[in-house]
């Protein structure tokens, strides 16, 4: 294998040994708690998985030595890119190694699909060494093929018994270890003595309840994010003429715009789950907005920093309805497919949407509502990540203040910037938390896959707590169950984690927000990941991990 070539920073992050719980560092012993129970559609969940509902959750102590059965794994990187994929590839090999030298681990390529198409790789200590608190997910590649069919799962198990494989681990976020729980119930089914085992992945933070307290990606994305809007809010403190519109990575929850606004303090944040809770418009969104601009322009202040959460659009009434409206009319829809120019589809969505919906849609810049239109993701969903949600925003704040300046209300000048944070998190070099997180939660999948466990996601909790102390074990995936509605029927899935209202990171933020707002900016500028120094500086959680905690 030819050589990588390393920055000095990697060759530096080479040397870092993550740290591991106490639980973890000798010989394990499993403590069993009470029998679980789905989230919610208890009857449901439990019908559909007769064989993994029900188990109980797991936390490792320390034990006695004994001896492990030879354990051959199969991992997989499913989804979108993550900060920490590598380490939880080395922290399950070295937890395998451990427990049984003659253990094996091999990676299928490209996500999902290399189980299907049998395509994989051994991965080696050689191998992997390389790979040590990297960012990425290069080292075997990830995807976004679904495992969904019973002929998926049965090309699965005819690779895994030629290699002689005993468990696979699926590292991936709620879909992802949703087909994971389907997985291990099919196999426990069919007897074919194959273990499947979960890991929490998805910077989006939405991967969360009481036993798995964050995803990992989380923190080092929105470090990385929050340094961004630092650097912004210094430039827009010195040169006084700029509103900078920032939209964040997202879709299904606004914890990443959240975080980001407690490490940052930006003059607006907009969290789209209060948006939805008080069913409010786009044109009260837009008036909120400029609320604020209005003010600080009386205090000479023409400038500031606004965040906006990625899935912001889909969290309005209003636009939710249009958007179903047209995943209804264009999933299928060959007459609109066949339309050549933009106002021709423009004119033909018109005369289909419910008469609330096309007063939505026309009140929409062109550009936007063309946006809407574009091709669905592989669900027949609107894909919200290609919605410029903040130039939205800017048009109609300025046509606004235009208004308000009209009328004498408005005094100041606007000049608006816009910006899109997304993959400029999702594979960076790890932060000293994420590095440490996702070792543990490899470590752990080999210990809950040594003893025979399946079904199960590797938890590791008590995250604000100085590594040592945290807490290893699993849980259940049917615990974090719930039945929704995916392409017209009802099937059972993870149940996503929207920023609480009554919680206490958002409770923070709303008490200073106000603050934040006025005519004295209170920026803060969180600077780059910090690696190496004080833990109390280097080894941090998130803002949110901590008010969550108490701290």
């Amino acid at each position: 294998m030819k050589p990588m070539i390393k920055s000095p920073l990697q060759i530096a992050r080479f040397e870092y040994r993550p740290k591991l719980p106490a639980s973890l560092k000798g010989q394990v012993a499993l403590s069993l708690g009470v029998p679980t129970q789905s989230v919610a559609d208890q009857s449901d969940i439990k019908a559909l998985f007769p064989n993994t509902y029900g188990m109980p959750l797991i936390t490792f102590e320390a034990g006695k030595v004994k001896e492990y059965p030879v354990k051959n794994v199969g991992v997989i990187l499913s989804g979108g890119q993550a900060p920490g994929g590598h380490n939880v590839i080395a922290g399950l090999y070295d937890g395998l190694k451990k427990l049984n030298p003659q253990n094996r681990l091999y990676g299928f390529l490209g996500g999902p699909s290399g189980l299907i198409e049998h395509q994989y790789i051994e991965l080696t200590g050689e191998l992997i060494d390389e790979y040590r608190n990297t960012g990425g997910f290069d080292i075997i590649g990830s995807g976004r093929t679904k495992l969904e069919e019973e002929w998926q799962y049965d090309k699965g198990a005819e690779i895994c018994k030629k290699l002689d494989i005993h468990a696979i681990v699926i590292i991936g976020g709620d879909d992802s270890n949703t087909n994971a729980c389907v997985l291990a119930e099919y196999y426990l089914q069919k007897k074919t003595g194959i273990q499947v085992i979960g890991c929490p992945k998805t910077i989006d933070g939405d991967l969360k309840n009481e036993m798995i307290e964050t995803s990992f990606g989380f923190d080092t994305a929105c470090k990385v994010y929050s340094e961004l809007i630092g650097n912004i809010q210094r430039d827009a403190s010195s040169a006084k003429k700029y509103w900078h519109f920032i939209r964040l990575m997202g879709r299904s929850a606004s914890h990443i715009a959240l975080e980001c606004a407690l490490q940052s303090q930006p003059n607006i944040c907009i969290i789209s789950e209060e948006v939805e809770a008080k069913e409010m418009t786009l044109s009260q969104v837009v008036e909120d907005v400029v609320q604020v601009i209005v003010k600080r322009a009386d205090h000479g202040l023409n400038f500031g920093t606004i965040l906006i959460p990625e899935g912001l659009i889909e969290f309005i009434p209003a636009m939710k309805k249009l958007i179903a409206e047209l995943n209804d009319l264009l999933a299928h829809n060959t007459d609109f497919n066949a339309l050549n120019t933009d106002d021709e589809k423009r004119q033909y969505v018109k005369g289909l949407l419910s008469k609330e919906s096309c007063e939505v849609y026309r009140s929409l810049p062109k550009g936007i509502a063309r946006q809407l239109t574009l091709d669905r993701d592989p669900h027949g969903n609107v894909q919200v990540s290609l919605i410029e949600t903040e130039k939205l925003l800017i048009e109609m704040v300025a046509k606004r203040l235009a208004q308000l300046k009209a009328e004498g209300v408005y005094k100041g000048k606007f000049s608006a910037i816009n910006h899109f944070f997304g993959y400029e998190g999702r594979c960076a070099i790890p932060s000293n938390f994420d590095a440490d997180y996702t070792y543990s939660l490899g470590y752990t999948a080999a210990v809950l896959i040594s003893e025979g466990k399946t079904g199960y996601m590797s938890s590791v909790r008590n995250l604000t707590a100085p590594a040592a102390e945290w807490i290893a074990g699993g849980v259940p995936i049917t615990m974090m169950m719930n039945m929704e509605r995916r392409h017209g029927k009802m099937k059972p899935v993870i149940q996503k984690a929207l920023v609480r209202l009554d919680g206490a990171p958002f409770r923070f933020f709303a008490t200073y927000r106000d603050q934040w707002a006025g005519e004295t900016s209170e920026f803060l500028y969180p600077g780059p990941i910090q690696y190496y120094g004080p833990s109390e500086v280097c080894d941090l959680s998130t803002r949110t991990l901590q008010l969550e905690s108490g701290k």
